[in-house]
């Protein structure tokens, strides 16, 4: 796999904040191509005081490996985590009803990501939405630490210098309160800040393409990049990664 860009050509488009229903409109990138029928989709949202731009750069990214894909702007920049993770599961509604590329979605195969209080707010809808197939909370911040209740694959990513949302604080509580039964998965970026996942990042696009690949897609293929676990080297951007394998789903 490649962790840069996919196979397919991009096409996007705009969805103003006035058409926009709970939440405050976005990009949508998804494949050119109509050759392959449907897609799975994922939503993503920023983080608290921040713009859709400061994930924009997920958007080409995954939507080239065959995503729809819907980077949103938030209500109001202030909005905390419980907020942001309603309006990602209205992005959702949104991309499967009434989107003008809702006929290249396959409204089971859905997922959400989001980084630091949109990271709380990917926890926040997987709670809500349990037939959601895959999270990806990236450096994410919430005051409740545990999420017993969620049913959905989750990859929670850290980040070992992150000093808003400290591991210890946030990502490592997060995922060690997951169901044990669960398919979950603990990535903690190597020197890394909270402010990682606002920049291209290989190691972030590996995982998050493996994971929403294995579970969004059920492409089983792509196991072998989660399983076994990677091991830090010396070198490695990964101080560490934590998991059940084999996954189950």
């Amino acid at each position: 796999m490649t962790a840069t860009r996919g196979p397919y050509a991009v096409s996007e488009t705009s969805v103003s904040r006035l058409r926009a229903s709970g939440f405050g409109g976005g990009t949508i990138y998804y494949p050119s191509s109509l050759d392959d029928g449907t897609f799975g989709a994922v939503a993503i949202a920023p983080g608290y005081t921040a713009r859709q731009s400061s994930i924009a750069w997920l958007g080409p990214r995954l939507a080239s490996q065959g995503f729809v894909v819907f980077t949103i702007a938030t209500n109001t920049t202030s909005d905390q985590p419980a907020s942001r993770g309603d309006q990602l599961l209205a992005a959702l509604d949104y991309l499967t009803k009434n989107s003008s590329v809702r006929d290249r979605i396959d409204s089971d195969r859905l997922g959400i990501m989001g980084h630091s209080m949109g990271g709380g707010g990917t926890l926040e809808a997987a709670k809500d939405r349990p037939s959601l197939k895959a999270a990806i909370p990236l450096t994410a911040w919430n005051l409740d630490k545990s999420w017993p209740e969620i049913k959905t694959p989750t990859l929670v990513v850290g980040a070992e210098r992150d000093t808003i949302a400290s591991v210890r604080s946030h990502s490592e509580p997060f995922y060690e309160s997951l169901p044990s039964s669960l398919d979950g998965a603990y990535l903690e970026l190597n020197g890394a800040s909270h402010f990682a996942p606002n920049l291209p990042d290989t190691t972030i696009a590996k995982y998050s393409i493996s994971w929403l690949k294995r579970f969004i897609d059920n492409d089983t293929r792509y196991e072998q990049f989660l399983c076994p676990l990677p091991l830090p080297q010396p070198s490695s951007t990964i101080a560490e990664y934590r998991g059940n394998c084999p996954h189950t789903a």
